[in-house]
């Protein structure tokens, strides 16, 4: 694991405080969270429970994302990327970002994963490259909904929440699989 923080470049924003009934800060995600579609046996590419408080006056929308900066890639891993969630939605039930993203506000729009689906796909760092950690970010943003199609790319998104972020929080998983 690295001690790289994909955030440690961005102005400091207030706190949101985010909770989940499925995953947990600094701990391990549970096999519905990991990737069967990567490899993992019985994962289940599951979105996890999100919800969310503590968002600034001013607030308009959300993007979640989920990031993993440990992947053997030089630039990371997107997992999971949802912008224009409207500022009266603060929690998406598990299982959201499924292939319809059924679970998500009607507005919403999910894009393309480093895999190149647009859903969530979960954990599968190799086997035997130690712990990665799994940043699920909810940034709280000044405006309606930005402008971004179901095929930016997460890295596109990100550029645009950097410049309307009112705050922001994350819930850091942790996936390991074993050589």
């Amino acid at each position: 694991m690295t001690l790289n923080d994909p955030f440690a470049t961005m102005r400091a924003v207030p706190a949101l405080t985010i909770t989940s009934t499925t995953v947990h800060d600094g701990q391990e995600f549970a096999l519905a969270q990991m990737s069967g579609l990567m490899g993992i046996t019985g994962g289940g590419d599951v979105s996890p429970q999100l919800s969310w408080s503590g968002a600034p006056d001013g607030t308009r929308s959300y993007a979640v994302t989920m990031y993993d900066p440990d992947a053997p890639t030089g630039s990371g891993f997107w997992h999971w990327a949802v912008a224009n969630i409207p500022a009266t939605c603060t929690s998406l039930p598990a299982g959201a970002g499924d292939d319809t993203g059924s679970g998500l506000p009607d507005r919403a729009v999910q894009l393309r994963n480093d895999a190149g689906s647009a859903r969530y796909i979960g954990a599968a760092p190799p086997a035997g490259h130690g712990p990665h950690r799994y940043f699920l970010t909810v940034f709280a943003l000044d405006v309606d909904h930005l402008d971004v199609g179901p095929d930016a790319t997460p890295a596109f998104l990100g550029f645009n929440v950097f410049f309307h972020t009112l705050a922001r929080g994350s819930i850091i998983a942790i996936a390991e699989t074993p050589a």
